[in-house]
């Protein structure tokens, strides 16, 4: 199993481990990789789920019983039943998310799912690694016999049974394909039993992987595994470009990313006025240029100028309604009338607020400041001299 940065081998050629209880902090171990955020919480040992969770090559997942038992953590390599053979798996996921997990994929917990035989062993895993090294082998080989054939297809992947006697071949195309003639060939070429398996486009970019127009990992490769619907109606109510080499993803179909702001942007909508004509002014005719959903404002530009006046939507409103009934605004911000009202109401109160100030003061001085007492000091020496004077 390979490991990040943080789970890397030490010096003694072990694997040092994360401390994160089985589940990746980085998410950079596996694809799809998924957090036990329940494996701290101790739970009663006979109520404990024996169904776990396996994964396999590509990110493929699979849910097995643990009817013998085993003691298992998360990363574990183990043998599991699968028809006519056996397979090598890891436990990406076990405990009560599990039961949560079937339930999300309505798969129910009867006596068709199958068992784990027991734990991998270094043989296993040694075999296991032989059969891997066939793979990218017979994929060109594959490919090779697939353009003799001229079928139209195109082969994805291959994934060999740990046991060797299975492969899986997993293929795109847009219609169905006859590849019965293609069976027999690599039957009697590789000894093996082939299965065919038709995979989508954005399957088939998850397993793939690549890196995103974001600079992030694919959604498809790393969590994203329900995929649905995309339009070009949720990139309309977005207002980004109708570009298709922007709105497309690395499988050749519209973006999956568009569909998770898209209720947000549905329900900010919903105050947006709907501009179906330019709205009429004294000036002219202004028409719609561009609408900012969230903060609300819509910029309006006239035929022969270049500059754009942005408005709310509540004055949008206020003209489309005066249109309708026949009337004309001066402007597109705000009316001259209502202008010279509003700086005849601004000077009435400035000059009000400036009364207030001048008699807010208890003693009535000058910018509400009390006169200072006269100095008394000065004056008695004074006094006193004219007093004497007489006396000489």
């Amino acid at each position: 199993m390979s490991a990040c940065t943080s789970c890397g081998a030490s010096g003694e050629k072990t694997v040092a481990g994360c401390q994160n209880n089985g589940g990746c902090k980085t998410g950079g171990c596996n694809k799809m990789n998924v957090f036990d955020w329940l494996s701290n919480m101790d739970l009663p040992a006979k109520d404990v789920f024996d169904v776990v969770e396996v994964r396999f090559k590509g990110g493929r997942k699979d849910f097995f019983r643990n009817s013998n038992h085993l003691t298992l953590t998360t990363g574990d390599a183990v043998i599991v039943d699968v028809p006519n053979g056996h397979h090598l798996g890891h436990v990406s996921l076990q405990g009560e998310l599990v039961r949560l997990q079937m339930q999300k994929k309505k798969i129910k917990n009867d006596d068709s799912i199958r068992s784990i035989y027991r734990m991998s062993t270094t043989k296993d895993l040694e075999k296991f690694e032989e059969v891997k090294n066939k793979e990218m082998p017979t994929l060109y080989r594959t490919r090779e016999i697939i353009t003799e054939l001229g079928l139209n297809m195109k082969l994805t992947d291959i994934e060999y049974q740990a046991d060797g006697t299975k492969a899986t071949f997993y293929y795109s195309a847009d219609d169905r394909v006859d590849f019965r003639e293609l069976i027999k060939i690599l039957a009697g070429e590789f000894k093996i039993r082939v299965e065919m398996r038709q995979i989508s486009l954005r399957q088939e970019a998850g397993r793939l992987g690549g890196i995103g127009s974001c600079g992030r990992e694919l959604c498809c490769a790393t969590w994203l595994s329900d995929f649905k619907s995309v339009s070009t109606t949720a990139a309309r109510y977005q207002n980004l470009s109708l570009n298709p080499s922007k709105l497309s993803g690395q499988c050749g179909r519209l973006k999956c990313c568009l569909n998770y702001e898209l209720e947000t942007y549905m329900e900010a909508l919903q105050e947006i006025p709907t501009v179906s004509k330019p709205l009429l002014t004294a000036k002219g005719e202004a028409k719609l240029q561009k609408t900012d959903i969230f903060r609300k404002l819509m910029w309006f530009g006239y035929a022969d100028e270049n500059t754009w006046f942005p408005l709310e939507t509540d004055r949008v409103r206020e003209i489309m309604k005066l249109n309708e009934e026949g009337k004309i605004p001066d402007t597109l911000q705000v009316d001259s009338l209502l202008m010279e009202k509003e700086a005849s109401s601004q000077s009435l109160n400035s000059d009000l607020e400036r009364m207030d100030k001048k008699f807010q003061s208890k003693t009535g001085g000058r910018n509400g400041k009390k006169r200072k007492p006269k100095n008394r000091k000065k004056r008695k020496p004074n006094f006193r001299q004219e007093k004497s004077n007489p006396k000489k």
